[in-house]
């Protein structure tokens, strides 16, 4: 994405991951900013001979707002690529992202924590697995995490999620308020 001149952000379970409690994921969920003009450079950056990736599929997304895949059979990874939207938030939450080391030599933008949090109910809300919950929990049980509650609690009243937040909170420790 960097080499494309994409600006993007790792989200979902490897995001939480990254900044909560360790667990098995199957995929890798990013959001970018992906437009037509990048389609041919990203087919050209996922050699067909190694990578599964659907130029249908990238263009209807574009077109849509929704997701691609890129797939890398040999070794079982999956990336979802979410073509960033332009709610509201959706802007807030992507100018808010961070660059962070993830090893030596190696770099990303990952959402910050309490965009994590706010994405995971909405997937829940949408019917998605307890798991988003469960996630959410373990990046707050996460000592000196330092997840802005109070910005949360904003977004998700904003978003129609208080009532998730709040179960949330009812099972979440509350040495971290912020």
């Amino acid at each position: 994405m960097d080499a494309l001149g994409i600006a993007y952000m790792i989200a979902g379970s490897q995001a939480s991951i990254y900044y909560g409690e360790p667990r098995f994921t199957q995929d890798i969920d990013v959001v970018a900013d992906v437009s037509a003009s990048h389609v041919q450079g990203l087919l050209a950056s996922f050699p067909a001979d190694e990578y599964y990736i659907s130029e249908e599929a990238v263009r209807e997304a574009i077109r849509t707002g929704g997701q691609f895949n890129i797939i890398h059979p040999a070794a079982g990874l999956k990336i979802d690529v979410m073509v960033k939207k332009d709610s509201p938030y959706d802007r807030v939450q992507f100018e808010r992202r961070q660059l962070k080391t993830l090893a030596p030599e190696l770099h990303a933008y990952i959402a910050r924590p309490e965009d994590i949090i706010l994405y995971k109910m909405i997937y829940f809300s949408e019917g998605g697995s307890d798991r988003h919950l469960r996630d959410i929990l373990g990046m707050l049980r996460i000592p000196g995490a330092n997840i802005d509650r109070g910005y949360v609690t904003e977004w998700a009243a904003r978003l129609g999620l208080g009532s998730i937040w709040a179960s949330v909170l009812e099972q979440a420790p509350t040495s971290q308020d912020g």
